[in-house]
């Protein structure tokens, strides 16, 4: 299941229901894993993701290289309501979720420095595949903000924004770049141990025979 803020109406596409490179905001509640089971992550698993036209979801690492924050949340099969709450405020979203039916709102992420066009759409979809369960959207309840703001802020907040963002977007994409070339690096390494260890063998195999000439010569 997804809850989306975006630029463009609903369209049906792979992306939890939805379009794949979208506008906008996009949190995911995904109940089962398509990556390697033996990941640090545990499902239900709730993440953001901040599109800009060009990012794609990829389903087979389960949204990793496009998160950019989120946490686990047991909302499969639960007896009583679940809620998620998303707040939006100067520049700082923060979501809080409430899945043990304890009434206690739990810290689940909180991305500061991100940056929302206005004129947005609000909505949700799901899709699912070989496992399915029911999950009800009981209601979505939306509210505008009031808060006091500095002159710098107000003057900040004046700023049009034309494309979602991440005011520390650069340090985002190292982190997603890392994740992607892992394999690449680990391959010039191995390659470069292999080429060493080569040298080293023949390095040695000349020793070894140059100690046995020497040995041959007292010996006679």
């Amino acid at each position: 299941m997804a809850i989306w803020l975006t630029k463009d109406r609903m369209q049906n596409g792979p992306v939890f229901g939805n379009m794949d490179q979208f506008i906008g905001l996009g949190i995911f509640v995904d109940t089962y894993p398509n990556a390697d089971k033996t990941h640090d992550r545990t499902f239900p698993y709730v993440s953001v993701m901040l599109g800009n036209g060009t990012l794609s979801y990829d389903h087979d690492s389960d949204g990793r290289h496009t998160e950019v924050g989120g946490c686990t949340a047991m909302t499969r099969n639960a007896i009583y309501d679940t809620f998620l709450l998303v707040r939006y405020v100067k520049n700082r979203l923060t979501l809080v979720v409430d899945v043990d039916g304890q009434q206690e709102w739990k810290e689940c992420a909180d991305i500061t420095g991100l940056r929302l066009p206005t004129g947005y759409f609000f909505g949700a979809s799901s899709a699912t595949g070989d496992l399915s369960d029911n999950h009800d959207i009981i209601s979505m309840k939306l509210y505008q903000l009031t808060v006091e703001r500095t002159p710098e802020e107000e003057e900040e907040e004046q700023e049009e924004v034309t494309l979602p963002r991440v005011d520390d977007m650069e340090q985002f994409h190292v982190e997603v770049q890392e994740e992607g070339m892992s394999r690449v690096q680990f391959f010039v390494t191995l390659l470069f141990s292999i080429m060493g260890l080569g040298v080293l063998a023949v390095v040695g195999l000349a020793l070894y025979g140059r100690w046995k000439e020497n040995r041959r010569k007292r010996f006679y």
